[in-house]
């Protein structure tokens, strides 16, 4: 059990910290809403009115948001097998062959469905 001591002692920190902001934001900040306050802030230009349930965005964009994320997690596989290079011998480049090959497929896939069309 003393192993998990400094695990569970980080753990209880990070909580309070996380509590103790929330209750201090609540109790020390100002509590004054008006209207200007409570609205979007659109870089300095007038908000544009929205309906109740707020603006529909294009579906474009939340794949466009989702291919970025995809393709720069499997960008960020690569650096352990950058930095292990050497240790891992043919059977890691065979493996990242593999894989580089899977990503470019993908890759080639949606450019040529056109998801990556900025119109």
């Amino acid at each position: 059990m003393e192993l998990y001591t400094p695990v569970l002692a980080l753990v209880l920190l990070s909580t309070l910290f996380g509590v103790g902001t929330l209750i201090m934001s609540a109790g020390v900040g100002p509590s004054r809403y008006n209207r200007v306050r409570l609205d979007s802030y659109e870089c300095g230009i007038e908000p544009t009115p929205q309906p109740v349930g707020g603006g529909r965005f294009p579906v474009k964009y939340y794949i466009t948001a989702m291919l970025f994320i995809i393709f720069d997690i499997e960008t960020i596989f690569l650096y352990p097998w950058a930095v292990h290079f050497d240790a891992l011998g043919l059977f890691g480049l065979v493996e990242m062959v593999l894989f580089i090959g899977t990503v470019f497929v993908a890759y080639a896939y949606v450019w040529r469905r056109g998801g990556l069309d900025w119109d």
